[in-house]
């Protein structure tokens, strides 16, 4: 009894094993395959949200997604395979990508080429998603104002984007997406700001201490609310309403993305999601600048001047409590207390349907080499 037990508990790790090695063991050639960096429990649960609700509207007959992480992150990836498992998400898989890497490989072929390039060539396009902040030597600068909790995943992701989108800082290297120009290549908050600085861009370290001058909790909920990035009344005040987040309205800069690409008007100022105090610095030279804040100190949006189909945002459209009704959670003290959903208007509803709209249409577009 104890040997079958033994042997059933050395075939489910196996199992497991080969989950999360998808590219080397269970692809299909006929399947066309969606890549998500970071795959935890919630962002894997975000996109089935978005998929379930039509949001994201992609037909999984013809479409897979699969998560892809490097061995070094802190994060458990077997939450993310039980997750998979326990919800019955067939067109859900995992990768994991091992060898050595570290900040002096980052922007050169390393131990993970290989399957940077085999994740390429077999899917239309990427996903990377939201997170803490990147370690500043990345981008050329001593630490301020970071703090960096995970720095294997941000050698792991910003040298993955080098090497899709090549960059200043190795500028003989030739990017994958050269061999395909329409992949896919978009990113939320941190993906935008690992997205700059792969291809040579820089940071600011802190949006209160280093745009506003303003250096506690205290004077920065002073700065105008529509230019503040995450709430700072939860520094100051325990309240369990208040949200950490702030709810406010974007610029579009003058480029065309937002209004002959997504199709909205560019006169409209949405309200989205933001939970960051970094943002772009220096703007790497193979981006546009397609949105701004209020206040147009920072940049929300950036486009690739030569791939049509590589974009990002500062902000989070990705998070479901943005569509339907939840908890009700307020900015600040005297704030009467309402759902994230009820603080988008109508305008603000239907840039963020039409931003993933357009998602989908890239990912349906999109064909692998």
């Amino acid at each position: 009894m104890k040997k079958l037990i033994f042997t059933l508990s050395l075939l489910a790790v196996i199992i497991s094993l080969n989950a999360q090695n998808f590219f080397r063991e269970e692809f299909s050639r006929d399947k066309k395959y969606v890549i998500m960096v970071n795959p935890t429990a919630g962002n894997i649960g975000v996109v089935k949200f978005l998929l379930d609700k039509g949001i994201l509207d992609v037909d999984l007959q013809k479409f897979e997604f699969v998560g892809v992480y490097h061995s070094s992150q802190e994060y458990n990836f077997t939450q993310a395979a039980d997750y998979i498992e326990e919800n019955g998400l067939t067109a859900f898989h995992l990768h994991e990508v091992k060898g050595v890497l570290n900040e002096s490989a980052v922007y050169r072929e390393n131990p993970c080429t290989d399957d940077f390039r085999k994740i390429f060539s077999h899917s239309v396009g990427i996903i990377f998603f939201g997170g803490q902040d990147i370690p500043p030597a990345l981008y050329g600068e001593e630490n301020w104002y970071s703090e960096t909790t995970d720095p294997g995943r941000h050698y792991f992701e910003v040298s993955f984007l080098f090497h899709l989108l090549g960059s200043t800082r190795n500028a003989s290297f030739k990017p994958l997406l050269e061999e395909n120009p329409d992949y896919m290549v978009t990113g939320f908050c941190l993906g935008l700001q690992s997205m700059n600085v792969a291809a040579g861009g820089t940071l600011i370290q802190d949006i209160p201490a280093q745009v506003y001058n303003s250096f506690t909790p205290e004077t920065t909920v002073l700065i105008e609310r529509n230019n503040l990035h995450r709430n700072y009344w939860q520094n100051i005040r325990d309240d369990a309403d208040f949200m950490g987040i702030n709810m406010h309205p974007i610029k579009f800069t003058e480029d065309k993305f937002f209004g002959s690409t997504v199709k909205v008007s560019g006169k409209m100022k949405p309200v989205v999601y933001s939970s960051h105090h970094q943002a772009i610095g220096d703007v790497a030279p193979v981006f546009r600048v397609t949105a701004r804040s209020y206040d147009g100190k920072i940049i929300e949006g950036i486009a690739h001047k030569r791939y049509p189909n590589v974009f990002s945002v500062q902000f989070h459209p990705e998070v479901s409590a943005l569509y339907e009704d939840r908890a009700l959670v307020k900015f600040a003290p005297d704030d009467k207390p309402a759902t994230l959903h009820s603080m988008l208007d109508k305008n603000s509803m239907i840039f963020h349907l039409k931003y993933w709209g357009h998602i989908s249409d890239v990912i349906n577009r999109g064909s692998r080499q």
